[in-house]
This record gives structure tokens, C-alpha cells and sequence, in this order.
């Protein structure tokens, strides 16, 4: 179905049940309008990374079902799918043959080589300066060697885990499989395609190898034509200062909204609201709010929005007032070396306060754009320590495995069921339209109203919030909808 103007769902296959089919049920039964569409984190077969390095597109991971599942899902919400533009599973296809068969393979094209790669661009390269300017996420050359069948050695470009080599996208070969993977996906029943990693996807030399202007427009373009005949719409995922997605949005494309979280969190730690207000007049209405996802709060995509000493105080802030929030969850002792975020549920980095929370995604509700949930969000969750110590892995504190009986029981606690209440009516009132209208005001430091008005301007809903005490009031043309004093 097209992409509707309702809440999206982030979930894994089984974290709300034990697979896609047992999630379906759940929704239907527990969640009803609440969500209209859902964003199935990667459901393919996968070596790591909780299925960021696939190796087969074609198939549905066993463990989570078939296609027919996800297809049943596609009829009752819009759906989301992850497609990793920037890398693929050494486990793949493609790497294997070319492990095999070195420069005879169809797939010798397929991959960044290292040493070809700097080749080109003169004698004793890359220097240390070259490998400094690289924008990493890891403290060494994104490089990774690989033993040919025949003996002989390579690197390959590898930006992120072990398993999740590069991907020349530049290559021929790279572009076909782009092309059957992108249609594969829409044929059963994808909406809309995440592009993951998007940003680092373009390799050029003398660049810092993120977001590489202009061909990282070539790419996107590539992937729209690829996908117009079949209207499904593209979201690149990126995550750093937010005028690199304002650049996406200017070209017309959904983006994500990164900087809301930790804006929100300031808004609500400090009880100042000037930097909320100001956050919401700039946001464009084609995009996809967020508070948590299946990773970390972001710190950097509100830089500029928050000032470094605000950053600073909010994450600082986070630690204290935070629900068994700590330092060492977000470094190498849990298997987490990304300084831009910090791990943690938004309920927890709330304190598990329900009134704080709730406020939060009022806020969320009411700034421009369609809303996304993340699963441990929508049920208000806190941080798992005992998954986070069995696996030490960081982000693991956020990503709980909730059966059916659990959240049976989660349903009813009056701030999982008022925000339910909150989304179900907004995604059916008609103030919210993305062709409609928003006024901020902040009559005080710590009070905000924000209004939102359809294309008309028949239908008008307002938000007035103390960021300070955390009480609210919504209404709709002028009726109470929801109170928190």
C-alpha cells in the first residue's frame, strides 16, 4: 500500500513475538491504529550486526518466516525495508566467487581493492594523511585483507563490522545487483527502502569519503529511477550535522529527523524550551520523526540546534537523570567504539519518568513530519541490563525481546496506553497533514505552544506544554484530547 500519513512502527522480526507472523498478531491484537505503517529491521539472512550483513536478499531469514508473512503484513501497513547500499556480507554471493576466483570472477568489480584504489591515484599512496581525512568509524585504515583461493592477498575497503564489506557502487555489476535487489523488495511489498550507510557510500580520492559531492547525488538518482516506475520512495540513513539531510530534503526526498532526541532531551532536562521551538520552525514536513531507534541516541545531528556546551550538558545530564545509564554501555568494553551516540532506551534516558516521556512524545507527535516509534519505545521500555551483560554489547540495551504475554501486560500501564491513544488519533486527525502548517510560540522559557494546521486550516491542533513541570494540554479545534497536570 502507499505510504500513509500514520505513525511507523520500528521493529525487529522477533522482538515483539518470536517471528513476522506472531508480530502481526501482536499489532492487530495489542497496538491497533496506534501505527499504520512498520519498518522491519533487516529480516534477510545475515552473518552480524542483527542482520546489517546480509548475504541473500532473495529469501526471508528462516528464523522469521517466509515471504507470505511479510507480504500479509504489507496489507494491513505501509512497509519499510533496509537495503545496505554501502556493503554486503562476506558470506555472500559475490565475495565468495570472488575469493574463488580472483580477477576471473564476474564479481572482481564488485568490491573497493584497496590497493587499486589508491593505485590510480599516484605513487605511495595512500599516505597517513590520506587515511587521517577518511571519515571512520573505527581507529584504523577501513581496510580488511582478504586470501584468494589462489594464494595471493588484497584489501578491501571495509567501513564498518568484520563481516560488512564495501560495495564499489561505481562498478557495473554493482548497479545491476542494485537494480534486482531494489525491485525484488517492491514486489513483495516494500513501501519505501532505507538506504543504510548511505553517506559512506562513495569512495574518491582526496575526499573524506563521506558524502561525496556531487556523484553521491549520481547514486541517489540512480536508486529513484530504479524505483519510480513502482512508486516506492527512498529514506537515506545519516547520521551527522543536520544540514547534510537538509540537502536531501531540498532535493525533494524523505529524510530522517536525527536531531529531534537529544533536542527533546535538552527541552525536558533543562525545562528551557527555546531550542525545541527553534528546531520545529526549521524541520522540513517530508521527513521522519524520531526518539530511538534500533541504535543509540544521536549526539552529533543536533549540533548547531543545541550549542557544544548544550550537547554537553544534555549528555552529562543523560548519565544522571538517566535509568541505569552508563558511560562504559557506549565504549569498547561493550563492544561500542561510535562517540556520537550514547546507548540507552528513551524511557530510561527519561528516568523512567511517565510524565517526562509522555511530554516527549507529544512533542514528537506535534513537530512536522510522520512519526517513527521504535518497538521498546512504544511499549516504554527500560534498559535491559541482564541482555546487555549476557551479551556485552552495547546497543543490546535497548533492543529487549518481548513475547506475547509481556506485552500483553505493558499494554495496560496508563503511559503505554495513553500514548497509544496519542498516536491513534493523531494519525486520524487532519490537522497533521504534511501539506498543512506550523506555528511555534514560546510565551515563556519554559512553555512552548505548537500548533499544526491542515492545507485548509479547518482543522487545527494545539500542543501547550510547561517543558519545566512536564504538563500538557492537546486539543483538537478547540476540544480536550488528551491532559497531563
Amino acid at each position: 500500500m502507499p505510504i500513509e500519513n500514520k505513525t511507523m512502527l520500528i521493529t525487529y522480526s522477533d522482538s515483539m513475538g518470536k517471528d513476522i507472523k506472531e508480530t502481526h498478531e501482536i499489532l492487530k491484537e495489542y497496538i491497533g491504529d496506534a501505527i499504520g505503517g512498520v519498518h522491519l529491521l533487516p529480516f534477510f539472512p545475515s552473518t552480524g550486526d542483527r542482520g546489517f550483513a546480509p548475504y541473500d536478499y532473495t529469501v526471508v531469514d528462516s528464523a522469521f518466516g517466509n515471504w507470505d508473512d511479510v507480504e500479509a503484513m504489507g496489507e494491513d501497513y505501509y512497509l519499510m525495508f533496509d537495503f545496505m547500499i554501502n556493503h554486503i556480507s562476506k558470506k555472500s554471493v559475490q565475495y565468495q566467487d570472488f575469493k574463488k576466483n580472483h580477477d576471473d570472477s564476474k564479481y572482481n568489480d564488485f568490491f573497493i581493492r584497496w590497493e587499486k584504489f589508491w593505485e590510480a591515484a599516484g605513487p605511495n599512496r595512500p599516505t597517513q594523511e590520506d587515511v587521517d581525512k577518511i571519515y571512520k568509524r573505527k581507529d584504523k585504515a577501513p581496510m580488511q585483507e582478504i586470501t584468494f583461493d589462489d594464494g595471493t592477498t588484497e584489501h578491501l575497503w571495509n567501513t564498518f563490522g568484520e563481516e560488512q564489506i564495501d560495495i564499489n557502487v561505481k562498478s557495473k555489476v554493482a548497479n545491476e545487483f542494485f537494480k534486482t535487489t531494489l525491485i525484488d523488495m517492491v514486489k513483495h511489498g516494500a513501501d519505501l527502502i532505507r538506504l543504510d550507510a548511505f553517506a559512506y557510500a562513495i569512495k574518491k580520492v582526496d575526499s573524506d569519503d563521506f558524502f561525496v559531492e556531487p556523484e553521491i547525488w549520481d547514486l541517489l538518482n540512480e536508486v529513484r529511477d530504479i524505483l519510480a516506475p513502482y512508486q516506492a520512495e527512498i529514506l537515506p540513513e545519516i547520521h551527522e550535522h543536520y544540514s547534510i539531510p537538509a540537502k536531501i530534503s531540498d532535493h525533494g526526498y524523505f529524510v530522517y529527523d536525527f536531531a529531534l532526541p537529544m533536542t527533546t532531551l535538552y527541552t525536558l532536562y533543562s525545562g528551557k524550551t527555546n531550542r525545541l521551538a527553534k528546531w520545529l520552525k526549521m524541520s522540513p514536513m517530508k521527513q521522519f520523526t524520531t526518539l530511538d531507534t534500533h541504535d543509540g541516541i544521536g549526539v552529533v545531528d543536533a549540533r548547531d540546534i543545541l550549542t557544544d556546551d548544550e550537547i554537553d550538558y544534555a549528555s552529562e545530564e543523560l548519565y544522571k537523570v538517566g535509568a541505569n545509564v552508563k558511560k562504559k554501555y557506549s565504549s569498547a568494553a561493550y563492544n561500542n567504539l561510535d562517540i556520537y551516540q550514547i546507548n540507552s532506551t528513551y524511557y530510561s534516558a527519561l528516568g523512567d519518568n511517565d510524565k517526562a516521556y509522555l511530554l516527549s512524545r507529544a512533542f514528537q507527535v506535534f513537530a512536522p513530519g510522520i512519526p517513527m516509534v521504535y518497538y521498546v519505545g512504544l511499549l516504554a521500555g527500560s534498559n535491559d541490563l541482564e541482555l546487555l551483560e549476557s551479551t556485552k554489547e552495547g546497543r543490546n540495551i535497548n533492543r529487549h525481546y518481548y513475547n506475547k504475554d509481556e506485552i500483553a501486560q505493558e499494554v495496560q500501564r496508563p503511559v503505554v496506553a495513553n500514548l497509544l491513544k496519542l498516536l491513534a488519533w493523531r494519525n486520524e486527525f487532519a490537522a497533521f497533514d504534511l501539506n498543512g502548517s506550523i506555528d511555534v510560540q514560546t510565551p515563556s522559557e519554559t512553555t512552548i505552544t505548537i500548533t499544526r494546521k491542515d492545507a485548509s486550516g479547518d482543522n487545527v491542533a494545539v500542543l501547550t506544554a510547561d517543558a519545566a513541570n512536564k504538563t500538557f494540554t492537546i486539543t483538537a479545534n478547540g476540544e480536550v484530547v488528551m491532559e497531563q497536570n
